[in-house]
């Protein structure tokens, strides 16, 4: 019977939970199209038709050295690109297919590329694997209802061979784990209805991912969709439970706990406008301050943040992409210590903002000036060893007027008179206390 040992599990995740801030990335023939990656179900697209764009595959401009440089800038520890998406579609040399980038104009292996870059830039290598898949002759076609040629009755799933197919996609997680030296994230997508747990030969499955890659951090997908959490927080793991709870396109209202109330290690994944794979006209790009204060969020509330990019059919990230994430860059530079090995804290959210908390170390995110003096609910004044602005080092004095001085129970930080913050976007002070609450 599975044992789930807490000790491996807290030691595996360390990197994890300190790094708080990944890239995600969709990218394969769709790009194409550019009409987003899930064009082939909403357009109902035959394989046959499918094929024009892998016939045309050429992203002559695709540098890996390039986007794991931006990530690493933009503040980014660790980055997952799609080595198969949905469409079956490979960017990896798999010897089970033809159906991969190496069979194209572009004729590479696409996934080596950017494992070595990746590593070059110092950062974690990540992979995510679709377990569906549009393209396999064994995938049914007729029943899955995101299928593209569902309830299309010249698809019929009669001499489809369900374990044929786990045979093939299994042999592929395999020759991820085996041919690309050490894997950090292994992001499966994604379970639905009876298509989840053992369906996918998930105990199998994982324990041979462990063998290959013991270290590997692997999300809870094979057992949930993006709605759910998994065995993880029911207090009884089961074998193939996941490492992360992975809410998409949304971020939790108060972080995610087990049933014991337990927090539990989870990792937030939303695009940057409205689509994963490259859309064309979609402009709906969220704002550089929008996405630092969200990634704030998802650390105060004991969460990373996964943020995607989906480049070109060229390779190339689109401009908007590159604006925004040079302007989290830059104030990740000077502010990251609020964000890196942080987490939730034990003090009240204040009406200000945020607070990330790291041991006996508060960052308050400023995001709305207040007037008069910045108010640390719940801190003594004796209890404050230093407070300090994390982006130039300066000291911020505790407060010590007729302002302040009529609020006793109260101590507050003096940023001084000027009514416009330091940082329009975030001024993140850091309270140091004689110890950790």
């Amino acid at each position: 019977m599975y044992q789930f040992n807490e000790e491996e599990y807290r030691k595996r995740m360390e990197w994890y939970v300190d790094a708080r801030f990944g890239m995600f990335l969709h990218w394969g023939l769709y790009a194409i199209p550019a009409r987003g990656e899930w064009m082939r179900s909403f357009e109902k697209v035959t394989d046959e038709e499918y094929q024009k764009y892998f016939n045309e595959f050429n992203p002559v401009d695709y540098d890996p050295k390039k986007w794991a440089r931006m990530a690493k800038e933009a503040g980014m520890k660790y980055m997952v690109l799609t080595a198969k998406h949905h469409d079956g579609f490979c960017l990896f040399d798999s010897q089970y297919t033809d159906f991969k980038a190496t069979n194209t104009k572009c004729g590479r292996d696409l996934i080596r590329e950017y494992v070595d870059a990746v590593r070059g830039e110092g950062l974690k290598v990540g992979l995510y694997y679709s377990l569906i898949d549009w393209h396999h002759e064994d995938y049914p076609h007729f029943s899955d209802g995101a299928h593209p040629m569902y309830q299309n009755p010249v698809y019929k799933d009669d001499d489809r061979n369900w374990d044929r197919y786990l045979e093939y996609m299994h042999n592929q997680v395999r020759e991820l784990c085996t041919n690309y030296g050490k894997i950090d994230v292994l992001w499966f997508d994604y379970s639905f209805g009876e298509y989840s747990g053992e369906k996918w030969g998930a105990t199998k499955l994982v324990n041979m991912v462990r063998s290959l890659q013991p270290g590997v951090i692997i999300d809870n997908r094979l057992e949930v969709s993006g709605a759910g959490l998994g065995s993880l927080a029911s207090g009884h793991p089961l074998p193939y439970h996941g490492d992360f709870v992975s809410p998409e396109q949304i971020i939790p209202q108060e972080g995610i706990r087990d049933v014991n109330g337990k927090p539990l290690i989870w990792e937030a994944c939303f695009t940057m406008n409205d689509s994963w794979g490259y859309r064309m006209t979609d402009k709906l790009f969220k704002p550089a301050p929008m996405l630092i204060k969200k990634l704030v969020e998802c650390v105060s509330k004991g969460g990373n943040m996964l943020l995607n990019v989906g480049p070109d059919a060229r390779g190339n990230f689109p401009p908007q992409s590159v604006a925004i994430l040079k302007e989290i860059g830059e104030w990740m530079q000077k502010n990251g210590d609020s964000i890196y090995g942080c987490g939730m804290s034990s003090m009240p959210r204040p009406d200000f903002g945020r607070i990330t908390q790291k041991g006996n170390l508060l960052y308050y995110h400023i995001f709305d000036n207040t007037i008069g003096p910045i108010p640390l609910i719940g801190i003594e004044k004796h209890e404050v060893k230093k407070i300090r602005m994390v982006s130039t080092g300066a000291e911020v004095p505790v407060a010590n007027n007729w302002v302040s001085n009529n609020y006793p129970d109260i101590t507050f930080a003096d940023l001084g008179n000027d009514p416009i913050l330091p940082d329009p976007v975030d001024t993140v002070i850091e309270v140091e206390l004689t110890c950790k609450k």
